[in-house]
């Protein structure tokens, strides 16, 4: 990646983490959510993968997503479930471990799928 891409990147995935943070910091929990999951990223990924590798790399890309959307659904359940019971940090950590270990058996069964 150029460093001019990686730099645009960088400041437009600070930006929006920004931006986030100061919308649920003030309650606005919905529309923080709506900002942080609203495509921006994978609108640029698409593109640049589509750019550099063509139409069968992106599509590739794409069933990747929907392939991980379970396994980051049930992250987010983990910390919407665990976060009054155990405190941020725990819930965190369980979910991102168990978003790690699901995403693996995701891959594993994609692979032997082929």
């Amino acid at each position: 990646m150029q460093l001019k891409n990686f730099v645009f990147y960088f400041m437009l995935g600070g930006s929006i983490v920004s931006a986030v943070t100061l919308m649920g910091s003030q309650g606005r929990g919905l529309l923080a959510a709506f900002v942080a999951t609203f495509p921006t990223m994978t609108i640029l990924t698409f593109a640049l993968i589509h750019s550099k590798a063509g139409q069968a790399a992106t599509v590739d890309y794409a069933r990747g997503l929907l392939f991980m959307t379970p396994p980051w659904i049930i992250y987010v359940l983990c910390l919407i479930i665990l976060l009054p019971r155990w405190g941020f940090l725990k819930s965190l950590i369980i979910g991102v471990l168990t978003y790690i270990i699901l995403a693996g058996v995701v891959s594993i069964i994609i692979k032997h799928l082929k």
